[in-house]
């Protein structure tokens, strides 16, 4: 080995310190400069983007020489520029690298690779989906070219195209299935005939083999079948989509209901309901009445509404939910809520009371067999919705003839909690407000009441269809619709759904579902008891909630004592009502004249003022400062920036030299113009990242 081989191995150690701590110091500079780069985009980067730009501006610094057209000799007088220049290489790798490689898109090959197989087993779907409805002729409908509005105008073709459609969504199942009943609801977006049709939809399906289904019951109780129930029956009362029913006995004796889901439902939903929310997120952004309908909306709410059904502890709260809001009048009314054993619950198994008596459908068909007062169970059914809907905000939202028990008992059950509705106090009393307005015949009332049900006071058109014509609007359909012998139908929900929409009204998901809720109700006692006057019932209700006077199941036939005693109970009721509303309202009566007084003493002197609170809302005084800060920053990059042009075109030769070839006045050009470079730079980032 030679000498100098020696000497080099010799200061080996020496040449790797120096090296480790040049890129400890080069890894520290980079990281000072990322950081700094970052705060002043104002932006949060993961660690291998501050990498990234902390290496390109180290790589400006090593390379700043290039960057400028001065001599070699006097690079040391412009070596403040590296600063500047550094961040400066730093946020414009930063903001390109945010513009084109977004932030989590490294992640989506990956994300694609693993979710193929989903893709392809939707694909697969989606074609199934599309040739079921090919094959039941509604390709000249879904293509356009005339065949939807044809479809949507009532006729034979229309009729057709009702009928196929209803067929096809059977023959689908799934979600698809759930779409079509939750149309059959919104008679504000599509005609009557389809309304009608859709409304047949059936969910009956063949069960599922019962060593699947005990395999999911096994699962879910974590514990063999036997060890919870004496004895189940293993042919289901009743097989949907989602889920099917059992009969069974608890070791205790009790006869319960179990509902089990279906094994591999979810996934089926989950595929079904991808293809529905990119169908109506793609005609949203295609179809321009689309927006105006909600369709996005419509199917977001759909989904959401799925998923809950999915999950049975969802129905459980629900149904307890109910049961304690409506709890001592529910006992009073002679309405039952089967129990619910959560002991025995979970998201795929729901374990509730058996209630022995005949859904109102059966009922319909044998009351006057088995003697069923029609009348009063239509009236108790009635009047525990609207007890639900108007006093406790807390009310079943798919009251149609499945979910209604007739107990041998002569009470009322009410089953299947999957889907529950929820209103504030301000829209209960609204609802009163809009039934007391039927109830006078008064349309600004009812346009009044409307209004603050659907929380705005303005609609699309205001200068072409102001409020009086809403008004004229309204009191027409009150003079068709909601007259004395007036009985109301599905007719009168479509013809309110199609007013609002006309006058761009929308409604809001909550309030959809009470009125949903009241039209399916509607049906439903309508097929009990034909005769059964539910406007009147309403008006009735409406009036005695707000004067306590109403009594549930109250009848002419009681005894004269009885009625006294009511009557004098009701009065004083009333007396007392009175005197709370009063004693709430005597203090702004006691200063209503006082104000009144200085109002018109300040008028007719001319020194009335109106004070306005600019800005008040949180939300404002953050977009009016986020606005002057971003002016602001512009502004002074623009100075900036033509002050540093200015300097480097008229002060060069002009001013003093820091070197014998560097000026003075250029120096400081140049440092304006990499300043300004900066604020440019941030000012434009924010615009594009915050273009609202």
């Amino acid at each position: 080995m030679t000498s100098q081989a020696v000497d080099l191995l010799s200061r080996l150690p020496l040449v790797v310190l120096v090296a480790a701590v040049a890129v400890v110091l080069l890894l520290a500079l980079a990281v000072a400069v990322s950081t700094a780069s970052r705060r002043l985009l104002g932006i949060s980067v993961g660690p291998l983007r501050m990498l990234g730009a902390g290496s390109a501006g180290v790589a400006s610094l090593v390379l700043y020489g290039n960057l400028l057209p001065v001599d070699e000799r006097d690079l040391g007088a412009l070596s403040t520029l590296q600063i500047p220049l550094a961040l400066l290489a730093a946020m414009l790798t930063l903001v390109v690298l945010e513009v084109f490689v977004p932030y989590g898109s490294w992640a989506r090959p990956w994300q694609a690779v693993r979710g193929l197989g989903d893709r392809v087993r939707r694909t697969r779907r989606s074609v199934q989906i599309s040739r079921v409805f090919m094959r039941n002729g509604l390709g000249r409908v879904l293509r356009g070219r005339g065949g939807w509005d044809r479809a949507m105008r009532p006729g034979p073709f229309g009729e057709q195209s009702a009928r196929s459609a209803r067929i096809a969504l059977e023959e689908c199942g799934g979600a698809m299935i759930k779409l079509g009943q939750l149309l059959s609801t919104r008679r504000d977006l599509l005609p009557p005939h389809f309304i009608e049709e859709l409304s047949r939809l059936q969910s009956e399906v063949p069960p599922a083999p019962w060593p699947e289904v005990e395999a999911v019951l096994r699962k879910e109780l974590g514990r063999p079948v036997a060890e919870v129930f004496a004895g189940i029956d293993r042919v289901p009362l009743a097989a949907a989509s989602v889920a099917q029913v059992h009969r069974a006995r608890l070791r205790d004796g009790s006869t319960v209901v179990v509902k089990i889901q279906r094994p591999g439902v979810r996934e089926t939903v989950e595929r079904d309901l991808s293809i529905v929310l990119a169908i109506s997120r793609g005609l949203q952004g295609r179809v321009r009445s689309a927006q105006a309908l909600g369709l996005r909306e419509l199917g977001d709410g759909f989904a959401q509404s799925l998923r809950e059904e999915l999950d049975f502890r969802v129905e459980a709260r629900n149904s307890l939910a109910v049961a304690r809001a409506t709890g001592g009048y529910a006992e009073r009314a002679g309405v039952r809520i089967p129990r619910v054993h959560s002991e025995y619950t979970s998201a795929r198994v729901l374990v509730q009371e058996w209630l022995e008596g005949v859904t109102f459908d059966r009922a319909a068909a044998t009351a006057e067999r088995e003697g069923y007062d029609r009348q009063e169970a239509a009236r108790t059914v009635f009047a525990a919705m609207l007890h639900q809907i108007l006093e406790v905000g807390v009310f079943h939202a798919d009251p149609h003839p499945g979910n209604l028990l007739l107990l041998a008992d002569g009470r009322v059950g009410l089953i299947d909690f999957g889907s529950v509705g929820r209103i504030d106090a301000s829209a209960r009393l609204a609802i009163r407000e809009l039934l007391l307005a039927v109830d006078r015949g008064d349309p600004a009332g009812l346009h009044d009441a409307l209004l603050t049900l659907l929380g705005t006071r303005a609609t699309r058109h205001e200068d072409t269809l102001p409020g009086p014509l809403l008004e004229r609007e309204l009191g027409r359909f009150m003079a068709v619709h909601l007259g004395p012998d007036a009985q109301p139908d599905t007719e009168m929900f479509t013809a309110l759904f199609r007013t609002l929409t006309r006058f761009a009204l929308s409604v809001p998901p909550e309030i959809a579902a009470v009125f949903r809720a009241l039209a399916t109700v509607e049906g439903t006692l309508t097929r009990l008891a034909p005769e059964f006057h539910l406007l009147q019932e309403a008006r009735s209700f409406a009036v005695g909630s707000l004067t306590g006077r109403f009594r549930p199941g109250a009848s002419g036939s009681r005894s004269g004592g009885a009625e006294g005693a009511s009557a004098a109970q009701a009065a004083s009721s009333l007396l007392h009502g009175a005197a709370q509303e009063l004693l709430q309202v005597l203090p702004m009566m006691r200063r209503l004249p006082r104000r009144a007084e200085r109002i018109s003493a300040a008028l007719e002197e001319g020194r009335l003022g109106v004070r306005v609170r600019v800005l008040a809302d949180e939300r404002e005084r953050h977009f009016v400062s986020g606005l002057i800060h971003q002016v602001t920053i512009s502004l002074t990059g623009a100075c900036l920036g033509l002050m540093g042009v200015m300097l480097l075109v008229f002060g060069t030769g002009k001013g003093p030299h820091v070197t014998r070839h560097v000026e003075l006045y250029p120096v400081i050009g140049y440092h304006l113009l990499a300043f300004s470079a900066i604020l440019m730079l941030r000012a434009l980032y924010t615009a594009l990242r915050h273009p609202g």
